[in-house]
């Protein structure tokens, strides 16, 4: 009899503690060991940086997928401006506007992605297309109605890696701030000669999406 008591006992204190350990604050929390987090966003960085030791101004817009806040896969594209001084013996000491854009894939790994404020390193890769346009007496830019032996614009391979500070404003909207460097071919233009983009650029931007689709939220339990 002492043997049933203490068999009954014990079993009402094992399922007790069962009980206990299940039980979360009327919560039941998921196991998110294997939840992926998604995220899809569209980003705008103006950025600032010298071409040719001239200062120049860049646009970038970029449309990319994130995997589980740790990597970016996506397109990358950019434009961009600097007057440079005519390099030619055509009107040499006039000023041109040099002018073109570039495109291509963009990847970019995430450090401390799950935090509010995360480094990354992004990388394009492709290639552009520049011309020049000559000043005119009034000032504004148009194409040279002069006859030269090199074409209005020319085309060239890019890479542009970078690295980044990223700060979650919230699930739909992050700041990214930081700097890249261009390594670019080199092109040949009228009244530019034979130059390249190649150089830093700094600047601040923007990404609006949602950032953690599928992420698993506690739900109350009703039992």
């Amino acid at each position: 009899m002492k043997k049933l008591i203490t068999a009954v006992f014990t079993l009402f204190i094992f399922n007790s503690l069962i009980a206990q350990t299940n039980e979360t604050e009327d919560y039941v929390e998921f196991d998110d060991r294997k939840n992926i987090v998604h995220g899809i966003y569209l980003g705008v960085t103006p950025q600032y940086g010298r071409i040719s030791g001239e200062s120049a101004g860049f646009l970038n817009i970029k449309f990319a997928y994130v995997a589980n806040r740790k990597v970016e896969i996506g397109f990358s594209g950019t434009v961009f401006g600097s007057i440079q001084p005519n390099n030619t013996n055509v009107y040499r000491g006039s000023e041109v506007l040099l002018a073109g854009g570039y495109a291509g894939l963009h990847l970019e790994p995430i450090l401390y992605g799950n935090r509010s404020v995360s480094i990354s390193f992004p990388l394009m890769i492709g290639g552009g297309l520049a011309t020049i346009l000559e000043k005119k007496e009034n000032g504004d830019f148009d194409e040279s109605p002069i006859e030269t032996d090199s074409s209005d614009d020319d085309s060239f391979f890019i890479a542009e890696p970078g690295v980044n500070v990223l700060y979650n404003v919230s699930r739909f909207l992050q700041i990214e701030a930081g700097f890249r460097y261009r390594i670019s071919e080199s092109f040949r233009l009228p009244f530019y000669g034979k130059e390249n983009i190649s150089g830093f650029s700094v600047g601040i931007g923007l990404k609006i999406g949602i950032f953690n689709m599928g992420r698993k939220k506690k739900i109350k339990d009703k039992f």
